[in-house]
């Protein structure tokens, strides 16, 4: 019991910290991680043309290994434990070629060097000249392979001037889209403005990545699932399906098991800043415009207290 409330414990509290952490608070990180990684479970989600493994790295970060299932050629996405990375890709016995970097913070960017001299002439993609060790510089709707995969980049600036989402389809496939969303998109919750406004954290949510098909997959940056959830909560109590998510995010928690991924089509259904036009996510903060409604409610999201239940 000891040890599974210490794992509910430090789930609800996931989300507290931000990008910018200096020394003292990185030693905190790093002591955090030692923790999170005896008990966060490393998961693969597997489909016909894709297998996607999810590796949790430092307190609550994922990394993903995505592999191209007929070549067996994989790219990585924010690899900032490249050791386990490269242990991944030796499991699986894949070729490594590509890095997908979402965004230039240092727990999402920061293996990179590493993880080019680990294993040398990758292609190390990114939207920001800010990102480490970058050899590609994309923009939005351009498009790379991994393998017979097609990989899509969605420009979504805000909590980065240079975020980069990344869709990966397959051409004839009946299975679900995946798309690699970093600090943009959340489980139930959506990142930060560190660098930009409402404006552009509406467009990315409504009307880039809500606008993918409703069964794509979503693999977000960080397990924020729980704390998320209860600002929904908070925001929507009348919920139902709000409630029930809950519940299975805290089991799924104390279990060591992630919350993701989830779908686009489930996101509308409780993510309150995916539901900006729903007059029950206006009414809690008095706004008619769903712009005015995303502001406000990332405001009181800032602020807000999570409880510990």
């Amino acid at each position: 019991m000891l040890f599974k409330s210490l794992v509910g414990s430090a789930c609800s509290l996931l989300g507290a910290a931000t990008a910018f952490k200096f020394a003292p608070v990185e030693v905190k990180a790093q002591a955090a991680a030692l923790l999170h990684s005896a008990v966060r479970k490393s998961s693969v989600v597997e489909q016909a043309n894709m297998r996607i493994e999810l590796i949790p790295a430092l307190s609550d970060n994922y990394m993903y290994l995505l592999i191209d299932v007929d070549s067996r050629e994989a790219a990585v996405v924010d690899p900032v434990e490249p050791i386990k990375v490269v242990e991944a890709v030796r499991k699986h016995g894949v070729k490594l070629t590509t890095i997908l970097t979402t965004h230039h913070h240092w727990d999402h960017a920061s293996g990179n060097e590493k993880m080019v001299k680990l294993m040398p002439g990758l292609r190390v993609y990114g939207g920001d000249n800010r990102v480490d060790a970058i050899t590609n510089k994309v923009s939005h709707s351009k498009n790379l392979k991994v393998g017979s995969l097609n990989v899509k980049c969605l420009f979504t600036p805000c909590h980065t001037t240079g975020h980069i989402c990344y869709y990966v389809t397959k051409e004839d496939s009946t299975e679900p889209p995946a798309v690699f969303t970093g600090d943009t998109l959340f489980m139930a919750g959506c990142g930060k403005f560190f660098e930009g406004t409402a404006e552009q954290m509406y467009k990315a949510l409504i009307e880039i990545l809500g606008r993918l098909p409703p069964e794509t997959r979503v693999y977000c940056g960080h397990e924020y699932t729980v704390s998320n959830l209860k600002f929904a909560h908070h925001v929507e109590p009348d919920n139902e399906v709000i409630q029930k998510k809950l519940a299975w995010a805290k089991e799924q928690c104390s279990n060591g098991e992630p919350t993701v991924p989830s779908t686009l089509a489930d996101e509308f259904t409780f993510n309150p800043f995916m539901r900006v036009k729903e007059k029950t996510v206006q009414d809690h903060v008095k706004e008619t415009s769903p712009i005015e409604t995303m502001r406000s409610l990332r405001k009181e999201k800032d602020n807000f207290r999570v409880p510990k239940e």
